[in-house]
């Protein structure tokens, strides 16, 4: 008798950015938006279920979109009243989503950008096929 096995894969096709900024979402959105000349603004919650009989953990989310290049940003934050979206990163407050290509000069002007912002302690590009808990990030 053959046996079939299905491989799945994660769509890993994306920029992580990793924030650490001890601030509130809204409060570090409205200076993203502000520096940056961004345009993010809050859509549903990101929602995990650890567990398939405990609720999920709702995560803070924020949405930009670029027409030109098609290229979309999210703003999610890493913490939640009951939790932590990616635990291993325990240290980081905010991860940036980039999905679609995005070239390496504007990344670089996003990055130096966020790093000149007072509140913001460091934000640096982390690479997602590294991460133990990757599939918390896929939206």
């Amino acid at each position: 008798m053959n046996r079939t096995y299905l491989k799945l894969t994660l769509d890993l096709d994306f920029i992580l950015i990793a924030i650490t900024a001890p601030l509130k979402d809204y409060v570090l959105c409205h200076k993203i938006n502000t520096r940056l000349n961004t345009q993010f603004e809050k859509i549903e919650d990101h929602e995990i279920f650890f567990n398939i009989d405990e609720p999920a953990l709702s995560f803070s989310k924020y949405y930009f979109f670029v027409e030109q290049g098609e290229v979309e940003y999210y703003l999610i934050s890493n913490r939640s009243s009951d939790g932590l979206l990616i635990p291993e990163m325990s240290n980081v407050d905010f991860f940036i989503i980039i999905k679609e290509f995005i070239d390496q000069e504007d990344l670089n002007y996003l990055i130096n950008g966020l790093n000149k912002l007072p509140d913001i302690q460091v934000a640096a590009k982390i690479n997602p096929a590294k991460l133990k808990n990757k599939e918390n990030l896929v939206i």
